[in-house]
């Protein structure tokens, strides 16, 4: 039976190195996770929101080379 104190995780993408994941907390709040080999970043909703923005911008300038 789980507890209803600890999140529900949910892998979003991963790859061989690297792993994005949700934590639906107990509080209501979601949380997102990325862990990039030894380092492991956490957001809040809104910082990953920006996050997504800022990756969105790296992949389109990318894609101009």
């Amino acid at each position: 039976m789980s507890n209803p104190a600890e999140p529900k995780t949910d892998t979003i993408a991963e790859t061989e190195n690297y792993l994005a994941w949700k934590a639906d907390e107990p509080d209501g709040e979601t949380t997102y996770h990325l862990e990039l080999n030894n380092v492991t970043m956490h957001f809040f909703t809104e910082e990953w929101v920006e996050f997504l923005d800022l990756a969105r911008a790296l992949v389109k300038e990318a894609d101009r080379r």
